[in-house]
């Protein structure tokens, strides 16, 4: 997914989510037209695909209603939504709770949690909310302009002195340094 949203306003949930169909589709465009045989068989197995996706986001109530009049953490959820219909084996998120309030960005660290536990999709999360990412994440890279200065689990991420030095400045990671020779 990408950090600022990239749906289709003018369309529908259900046709935004669809859209992430497309490369699981193995008929023509005349075939699409038409809508028999093959292609109705695959339209309906796609859309059952998607309907379960809606189900398993909690948009149900908005599945028909236009993107473009819908809050932006539902947006975000429809994007992760689309990414989803593509069936990936790894999935990429870029910021995926960026300008969101309290209240969604918990719902989406759940639909986060919900994607590796119950679909078995792993994950790589670009992400600045550390209070999410160390709550979610089974390990961490941390970058000081585009940078690695640390690889590990969360908590070794969160007692590293080059991280502290990097996000909150150099007179914290005096104090921790200070504070952890007692």
């Amino acid at each position: 997914t990408f950090q600022n949203i990239e749906l289709f306003p003018q369309m529908t949930v259900l046709d935004n989510l669809m859209l992430g169909r497309h490369q699981h589709v193995g008929y023509g465009s005349v075939a699409a037209m038409v809508r028999v045989g093959r292609a109705a068989r695959e339209e309906a197995r796609n859309r059952q695909i998607v309907e379960g996706i809606i189900e398993f986001l909690e948009i149900q109530q908005f599945r028909k209603s236009y993107v473009a009049l819908l809050p932006y953490g539902i947006q975000k959820r429809i994007e992760l939504g689309r990414a989803l219909a593509m069936e990936p084996r790894l999935l990429l998120l870029d910021e995926p709770v960026a300008g969101m309030n309290l209240e969604e960005t918990e719902d989406m660290a759940r639909f986060i949690t919900d994607i590796r536990r119950e679909l078995g999709i792993g994950i790589i999360l670009v992400e600045h909310d550390m209070r999410m990412v160390m709550d979610l994440a089974d390990r961490v890279l941390a970058l000081d302009f585009g940078k690695p200065i640390a690889l590990g689990l969360p908590e070794e991420i969160q007692a590293n002195s080059d991280v502290v030095r990097a996000y909150l400045g150099e007179e914290h990671a005096v104090a921790d340094d200070a504070g952890g020779d007692e």
